[in-house]
């Protein structure tokens, strides 16, 4: 996981950058870790580990468990300060709170970091999916609705860049298009202004997904709405559920506009 080359010049603070590794070693399906898994996973050595580990436990960040290391819910700080500080949630939420009481379906909303888009607000029903999704949830961008809106918003030049980062979602989509594919698939999205994803990412996930924009008219982020292919049809999708989801995505974007309020690409 560790990277010698990511940093340059006397500032960069090598021991910050271990321990954020540390922190993302853990992935899903592995709450608790030993050092050797650990170390394992950062390539880095068992003492720097041991140290680091000893460090985050103190800042209350990880605790013991058993034999291994586990998580707090503190670390979920780190997180929402980000969304925090946009106060994008208070914005969003009352749009998308409305959204979910016409389609009685699922909407969330993402921004890329990277190729993968990572998950900032969500508004959810009690509904049965493939993969579990909660703020901060990251999923390769290519494969879903809301990955193909934001990767179609970038300049060619910075597209060709963060296509060229891999995955550090962890998760291997059903459909993997070619670049010849995407490419038509973003010619597509930014003609119709909306994206559509039937299951790619995982069977029985269809999900239609919309820019959000600033005061500029910049695709910041994305907003859609997600259903279960066994439940909802394409056409049911696109017909009824979409033309809600381009209103909230006008009224949340004039919103932002209005305040201020409004995030900082992340790629």
């Amino acid at each position: 996981m560790t990277d010698t080359g990511r940093g340059a010049g006397p500032d960069f603070i090598e021991a910050l950058a271990r321990g954020l590794d540390v922190l993302r070693s853990f992935r899903p399906g592995t709450p608790t870790m030993t050092l050797s898994e650990i170390a394992g996973h950062t390539g880095l050595a068992r003492p720097t580990v041991r140290r680091i580990l000893i460090t985050l436990e103190a800042l209350g960040y990880v605790r013991v468990d058993g034999r291994g290391y586990a998580l707090t819910p503190r670390v979920l700080e780190l997180g929402m300060a980000y969304v925090n500080s946009l106060s994008m949630w208070d914005v969003a939420r009352p749009h998308m709170e409305k959204l979910v009481a016409q389609t009685n379906e699922s909407t969330s909303m993402a921004q890329l970091d990277g190729s993968d888009i990572v998950y900032v607000a969500r508004v959810a029903v009690p509904k049965i999916v493939t993969l579990a999704v909660t703020i901060g949830t990251r999923f390769p961008g290519p494969a879903t609705s809301m990955g193909k809106v934001l990767l179609a918003g970038l300049p060619a030049e910075e597209l060709a860049a963060v296509l060229d980062q891999p995955s550090r979602s962890g998760i291997s989509a059903r459909r993997q298009p070619t670049p010849a594919e995407l490419d038509a698939s973003l010619r597509e999205v930014r003609a119709k202004g909306w994206a559509l994803a039937d299951q790619d990412l995982a069977p029985g996930i269809r999900s239609v997904a919309t820019g959000v924009r600033d005061g500029d008219g910049r695709v910041i982020a994305a907003i859609n709405v997600t259903v279960h292919a066994a439940e909802t049809s394409v056409e049911t999708l696109v017909e009824e559920h979409l033309p809600r989801l381009l209103r909230t995505a006008a009224d949340i974007s004039h919103d932002w506009s209005l305040t201020g309020s409004v995030p900082a690409v992340t790629v």
